[in-house]
C-alpha cells in the first residue's frame, strides 16, 4: 500500500502527548492545558517545571520540595568544571554545553537507570545544573572564575547570578523567569523530537539531551535568535529599519526557493512551520521587552526592532516568532549575543525531560524513507565495468 510522502515530516502526528499543544492557525500555545500566556504572567518557572513533569501546578508544599531539590543539586561535580577549562575559548557556547551535560552524565549516579524515579532524579538535576554550566563557561570563556550557585532563590534568577557574579534586579529576575517559562516547551519541535527518538531507543537521559542540544545549534531551529540581535545591531537605528527590511525583501523576491529556504537569506524572527499568525510568546516578550529596555537604557535598539516588526507585518504575511523580541531582552539585559540560544536550553530542559519521560512508555521511534533511487539491478563485476 502506497504512504503519502511529507517531506520534513510536516503536519504528521508522530507521538500521542499531553504535554503540549499549538493551535497554529490561532496562535495559541498551551502546557497541559493552560495558556502560554496566563503561565508567564501569573506562574514562576518552577510551577511550570512541576507542571510539566508531574502533569498539574504544584501545591505550596510540592513547590517547596521541589524548589529545594533545584536548590540543592546546583552545583557542579569538580569534574565537570575540570574538564570545561579545557574547552577552547573558541568555541560556541552550545558546544561547551553539549560537551558539559555528556560530561556531567559520567558522574551522575543514575547515569546508566531508565527507571521513572532515577529519570526524575537526573531531570532535576540537568533542570539546576545546565543554567549554571552556560553562567560558568561565559565566565570561563572570558579569563574569569565561575561563581557559585546561590543556594537560595529562583533558576532564572540564579542563571543571571551566575552570569554576571552579582544579584540581578527584581526587574530584571523577573523577566528572565518569564522568559524560561516561555520557552519551557514548545511541542514536537526538533530537538524534542531528537529527544524523543533517542529515548525511545531505551538510552539513557543525559545521552538524550545531548542530541537535543546538538538539534538546537542549527540556525534552522534555535540559532534564530542570534542572527535576530546580529540583523537589529546592523540596522543601527530605527529610521534605517523600513528600508533595510524592503530591501531584504527584495533580494528575496529574486531568488529561487532553495536559496529562500537557507536561512541566511530569511528575515530572523519571522515565520514559523507551525504559527499562522503571530506567536503568542511574541506579544508577551514585546512588553517584556519595553520594560527591561527602559530600565537598561537600551530604547533604540527596541524602537528598531518595533519598526521592523510593523515593517514586516505591513509587507508580508509573515508571522513574528518567539525568536524576535527574546533578542531584544537578552540584549537590554546585557547577554552575549552568543548566549541567547544557551538560554533557549537553560529553559527548554525542564521540557525535554517531561517528554523523555512521556516517552519512556511509548515505543521506538522507526520512520521509513521515501526512496528516489535506482530501481533494483544486477551487480556488474569489477572487470566488466566501463
Amino acid at each position: 500500500m502506497a504512504v503519502e510522502f511529507k517531506a520534513g515530516l510536516k503536519d504528521v502526528i508522530a507521538v500521542n502527548s499531553s504535554i503540549c499543544t499549538v493551535d497554529g492557525e490561532a496562535g495559541k500555545l498551551y502546557y497541559r492545558g493552560y495558556s502560554i500566556t496566563d503561565l508567564a504572567r501569573y506562574a514562576t518557572y518552577e510551577e511550570v517545571v512541576h507542571l510539566l513533569w508531574q502533569g498539574e501546578l504544584p501545591t505550596r508544599t510540592q513547590l517547596e520540595t521541589l524548589t529545594a531539590q533545584l536548590i540543592q543539586a546546583r552545583p557542579l561535580p569538580e569534574p565537570v568544571l575540570a574538564s570545561m577549562r579545557t574547552y577552547p575559548k573558541t568555541a560556541h557556547a552550545l558546544e561547551a554545553l553539549r560537551t558539559a551535560v555528556s560530561v556531567v552524565g559520567l558522574y551522575d549516579p543514575d547515569a546508566h537507570s531508565t527507571a521513572p524515579d532515577a529519570t526524575l532524579r537526573k531531570a532535576v538535576r540537568l533542570t539546576a545544573q545546565i543554567p549554571v554550566m552556560v553562567g560558568a563557561w561565559h565566565r570561563l570563556r572570558q579569563g574569569a572564575a565561575p561563581v557559585a550557585p546561590r543556594g537560595e532563590g529562583p533558576t532564572a534568577e540564579n542563571f543571571l547570578h551566575v552570569l554576571a557574579g552579582k544579584p540581578p534586579s527584581a526587574v530584571a529576575a523577573r523577566t528572565m523567569d518569564m522568559i524560561f517559562v516561555l520557552h519551557a516547551d514548545h511541542e514536537i519541535n526538533a530537538s524534542t523530537f531528537a529527544t524523543r527518538v533517542a529515548i525511545a531507543t531505551f538510552t539513557d537521559l543525559h545521552s538524550a539531551i545531548v542530541a537535543a542540544i546538538g538539534t538546537l545549534k542549527g540556525p534552522r531551529h534555535g540559532g534564530a535568535n542570534e542572527d535576530v540581535l546580529a540583523m537589529l545591531l546592523e540596522i543601527g537605528d530605527p529610521g534605517n529599519a523600513e528600508q533595510y527590511i524592503q530591501r531584504r525583501l527584495l533580494a528575496r523576491a529574486q531568488m529561487s526557493h532553495e536559496e529562500r529556504a537557507k536561512p541566511e537569506n530569511r528575515i530572523p524572527g519571522f515565520g514559523h512551520p507551525v504559527y499562522k499568525v503571530d506567536d503568542p510568546r511574541a506579544g508577551v516578550l514585546r512588553e517584556m521587552a519595553r520594560q527591561v529596555s527602559q530600565e537598561a537604557g537600551t530604547m533604540k535598539l527596541f524602537d528598531t526592532a518595533t519598526k521592523v516588526y510593523e515593517t514586516m507585518h505591513r509587507e508580508t504575511d509573515l508571522p513574528v516568532n518567539v525568536d524576535f523580541f527574546s533578542a531584544v531582552v537578552y540584549y537590554a539585559l546585557g547577554i552575549p549575543i552568543d548566549l541567547c540560544t544557551s538560554i533557549f536550553a537553560s529553559a527548554r530542559i525542564s521540557g525535554w525531560c517531561a517528554h523523555a519521560m512521556e516517552q519512556y512508555h511509548d515505543r521506538l521511534i522507526r520512520p521509513r524513507a521515501h526512496y528516489t533511487g535506482p530501481p533494483p539491478r544486477a551487480f556488474v563485476p569489477l572487470k566488466e565495468r566501463q
